[in-house]
This record gives C-alpha cells, sequence and structure tokens, in this order.
C-alpha cells in the first residue's frame, strides 16, 4: 500500500518510522511518504493560509498549494512495468464534520492500492479543496470522535496506524487481530501473564486450566460483561 500524507508541519510524523510500521516500511509492505504542504507554495514567506470571506475568526487554508499537492501526488506511482497507477487514490480529511471513524472503515480502508491524507489547520481548508479532490480520487471526510482538534495530524497518526496494523504483513500474528476490541461488536477481554499471584491479586483459575473450550467460553462471556459495563451502546437492545 502507498500511503502520502500532507502537513505543515512534516515532524509530527516521525513516531510513524518506529516498531511494526516502520519494519513494514523497510521490508516494502508499506510505502508511507510525509510531504510539507509548503513545498507546492511560491511566495518567499511560504503562505499556506489567509483570511476568510465574510469575516470571521482564524485563518483559512489557501486552495493553490493543495491544488498542486493533490495533483502531485494523486498522479499515482509507477507499476512493476514503470506506466502510472491507473486506480484512483482515496483522498482523506480529518474533520469534525466527518463521518465517525471505527474498525470497519480501518478494515475498508486498508483494502485501498493508495491513500491520501491531507492535515488542516487553523479554521479549516478552504472548501473548494474537497470539491476539486473529488475529480482525482474517492474524497473522505472522517472524524474521530464529537470534538475537536487543533489539527488533522493526531487524527491521521491514529487513522495510519488502524489501517496500517491491518496490511497483510505488518502484524507478525494474524490471530493476534482476531479477537480485539470492536471486530466482532465486542470488547476485548482481559488479559493477564506471569506470575499468576501479584500483589494478593490472583489470575481467574480458568486461565490455568489448560481447558481450551471452557477458556473460550469464559473469554467470550468476558467480551459480553465488559461491554455491557462500559460500552452498552454497541448491544444495541
Amino acid at each position: 500500500m502507498r500511503i502520502d500524507v500532507v502537513t505543515i508541519f512534516p515532524s509530527y510524523f516521525d513516531g510513524l518510522t518506529l516498531s511494526l510500521l516502520g519494519k513494514a516500511q523497510d521490508s516494502g509492505i508499506l510505502d508511507l511518504t510525509v510531504h510539507d504542504l509548503r513545498e507546492w507554495t511560491h511566495d518567499r514567506h511560504r503562505t499556506v493560509d489567509d483570511t476568510p470571506y465574510g469575516g470571521g475568526a482564524g485563518m483559512v487554508m489557501k486552495p493553490e498549494p493543495w491544488g498542486e499537492a493533490l495533483d502531485s501526488l494523486a498522479a499515482g506511482s509507477p507499476s512493476s512495468d514503470g506506466s502510472p497507477s491507473k486506480s484512483r487514490p482515496t483522498i482523506i480529511f480529518p474533520s469534525p464534520a466527518g463521518e465517525v471513524f471505527t474498525q470497519a472503515t480501518a478494515r475498508e480502508l486498508a483494502t485501498r492500492e493508495h491513500l491520501i491524507f491531507g492535515c488542516g489547520r487553523y479554521e479549516g481548508i478552504d472548501e473548494r479543496v474537497f470539491e476539486y479532490a473529488a475529480e482525482l480520487g474517492e474524497v473522505r471526510l472522517i472524524s474521530l470522535g464529537d470534538y475537536v482538534l487543533n489539527g488533522g495530524e493526531v487524527a491521521v497518526m491514529a487513522m495510519v496506524e488502524a489501517i496500517g496494523r491491518l496490511i497483510p504483513g505488518v502484524v507478525g500474528n494474524p490471530e493476534s487481530l482476531v479477537e480485539e476490541s470492536h471486530e466482532d461488536g465486542l470488547l476485548e477481554y482481559a488479559s493477564y501473564t506471569k506470575p499468576s499471584v501479584w500483589r494478593d491479586r490472583e489470575v481467574p483459575p480458568i486461565l490455568l486450566s489448560g481447558n481450551h473450550g471452557a477458556i473460550a467460553s469464559w473469554r467470550r462471556e468476558q467480551q459480553v460483561e465488559r461491554t455491557r459495563a462500559r460500552r452498552p451502546d454497541l448491544l444495541g437492545d
């Protein structure tokens, strides 16, 4: 998979070179590049924002650098025969006015060939950028939740990690992805390791029994109980 990230703070994403995603990049499973939006400016101050039409507080990100950035990145990376890729990218802008990001969203996006993330700042990006981007690929405005951040970088970091770990080969043991929270509509069961007694707290005896069928049943019960206690909205009725 190819992922391009456009931001005015490239160093925000240094953490994506670490751990599993870093190894995926080193091995060629993931092609991830972070771009400075100011690379597509042409004035001496490398300006990316201006005052809003109609008045109001704050500044709005200008359409010109965003248009040039999207033109460049949406052109596609060369395929194995050297020709441009014919697939249209999925272009994602974090936005509190967008659809809510879920595990299902992550699984869907993990199947795409090319993702472009655009990190907004200030009061947001000129609306015409989203309209133009739709001519280049599929546009998705996505929110992490019902709150507002200073910019899109934190949201993109979270989405890239959630999506990237689902790409085949990134996580060493694929079975570790199967029983995680939200994969089947329930929260994950509690985990324990050695020692069996720690500060007078014992590991549930069922986990020491060696009865794998009983353990599986217990863990399922724990998932339901934990979901009912912490996220009853996931259980519906």
